[in-house]
């Protein structure tokens, strides 16, 4: 029961030094380096900002009070847990966004400089938020419900397609500038890319499916040449109706040509098909 008590103690410590300092670099790239150069921002941060920009609003403030209704709305989606840690969090950052940022020095250098490090630093502070399995509130609500539906869909494209609508209104209404809504398509682009290759990068990978006659012949080459396991499935031709072996082989990026020549040394006649894989867990890759 200790242990139990010691383990839960443990991930409550993690996750609120996890909200601060994702707060900390959301608040910097929001606060100190996009509200000064009159950056469109993304998600409901972005439309905290127009209301700061336009009227002086806090943007933390401004952000719990937008997030009201969505939060009502989609809390049944996401679950009790979820919705409490990520009030939590959005308690965490609004307060560091309204209270603690504007102790720190606003950044006034070239506007391209600002745009990247903005893009990075909040990209980071979301992946290390939805990494705690908790979020921001807001849009983040709205991307995991997404993302629940169609889990296919990737953090980072979801909130890059909904972002550019809130990019679109936050010039039309505040810069009007035309080369402000790029840098804004810039800081969403380079947030999405970060958040997914902060949360999937360092484990992303290649899977390689082989139709073949000579699956056992394959499977020991790759097994001696590349010290990578596989697995033989059994196929049925739709044409020809005969018995075919699948060999379904995960490595890494720079294995995955080598092991395209092999199996075409083994058997010229497969049908090899290499795909993407953003997150691989098992013997040899990540471990859970």
């Amino acid at each position: 029961m200790n242990h139990i008590r010691k383990e839960k103690i443990k991930e409550i410590g993690i996750d609120l030094l996890a909200d601060i300092f994702a707060g900390f670099l959301i608040a910097i790239g929001v606060y100190n380096l996009a509200s000064l150069a009159q950056f469109p921002m993304s998600g409901i941060s972005g439309v905290a900002l127009i209301f700061y920009q336009l009227f002086g609003l806090p943007i933390g403030t401004m952000t719990i009070v937008l997030n009201i209704p969505i939060v009502l709305l989609t809390w049944r989606t996401l679950g009790r847990t979820f919705f409490l840690k990520s009030v939590k969090t959005m308690a965490i950052s609004s307060f560091i966004m309204d209270v603690i940022a504007p102790l720190l020095p606003m950044f006034e250098g070239d506007r391209m400089l600002s745009a990247l490090c903005c893009g990075v630093l909040t990209g980071a502070g979301y992946a290390l938020i939805f990494m705690r399995d908790s979020s921001t509130g807001g849009s983040d609500f709205i991307v995991l419900a997404v993302r629940a539906k169609r889990p296919h869909l990737s953090i980072g494209t979801i909130t890059f397609i909904m972002d550019l609508f809130i990019i679109a209104a936050g010039t039309a209404l505040v810069s009007q500038d035309f080369e402000s809504m790029i840098y804004g398509l810039i800081i969403a682009f380079l947030a999405a890319t970060v958040t997914d290759k902060i949360m999937y990068g360092s484990h992303q990978g290649k899977v390689a499916l082989v139709v073949t006659d000579h699956a056992e012949e394959i499977c020991t080459s790759i097994d001696e040449t590349f010290d990578r396991g596989s697995t033989i499935l059994k196929g049925i031709g739709s044409y020809t109706h005969k018995e075919k072996g699948v060999v379904m082989c995960a490595c890494n990026t720079k294995q995955m040509y080598g092991l395209r020549r092999l199996i075409k040394k083994v058997d010229p006649k497969s049908f090899l098909v290499i795909m993407d894989s953003s997150d691989v867990v098992g013997e040899g890759f990540q471990e859970e």
